[in-house]
């Protein structure tokens, strides 16, 4: 990426008024220019094949293919192209997920406007900008490495609810109304539960867990 050239940044949002915002504060930003907004995973894939943009600032939480995914496959079609995660969470299953995807920084939503410019700005120069939590995060991880444990030890509670729902062959709709839970929730468990035990398919997954019992 050049720096006297425009860096292009395309917008993954589902929040209409989260895009609205960004597209415009960052379009008074000097060198960065808005190439375009997508409401889902599946839009974002779509419209980085047509803009080729430089830079992303990517959801996680979005109905249909969810943040992690779609950093995977944008990957895989533009290696040079880097994601950045704007979103509201911190927890640890949606984290290291879309950071081993390929995430390139990661920030909250409260970030001040002039430090996600900042951010793309960094991206472009080849600078990964974390949210100091995150950092921290990632610092304490790298200072006590985990010991050698089962893949189904790192499943929280609720994955392992939804692991055991999968095993009997329930949809994600009758896991979410079993659970009381949201379907996008659902979909996201699933995503951390295939990626946990390093399966391919929630097939897989229940096979693990019957397997596992």
């Amino acid at each position: 990426m050049e720096m006297e050239n425009q860096i292009k940044v395309l917008l993954v949002d589902d929040h209409e008024m989260v895009r609205i915002g960004l597209a415009a504060v960052l379009g008074t930003e000097e060198g960065i220019e808005v190439v375009g907004e997508a409401g889902s995973g599946e839009e974002g894939i779509r419209l980085a094949r047509e803009y080729k943009p430089d830079v992303v600032l990517m959801d996680l939480v979005m109905d249909g293919m969810d943040g992690i995914e779609a950093t995977r496959q944008l990957l895989k079609l533009y290696p040079e192209c880097k994601v950045i995660v704007l979103t509201s969470y911190l927890d640890d299953e949606k984290m290291y997920p879309v950071i081993e995807a390929g995430a390139f920084s990661y920030l909250l939503k409260t970030s001040r406007a002039s430090e996600i410019a900042e951010a793309i700005r960094a991206a472009a120069r080849g600078q990964s900008v974390l949210e100091s939590q995150v950092a921290s995060k990632m610092m304490n991880r790298f200072r006590h490495p985990q010991t050698e444990v089962p893949a189904y030890k790192e499943l929280t509670e609720r994955e392992m609810d939804v692991l055991k729902l999968l095993a009997k062959g329930k949809s994600n709709q009758e896991i979410a109304d079993d659970l009381i839970i949201g379907i996008k929730t659902v979909k996201f468990h699933v995503t951390n539960i295939l990626a946990k035990l390093d399966v391919d398919d929630r097939t897989q997954a229940a096979i693990y867990a019957i397997r596992m019992d």
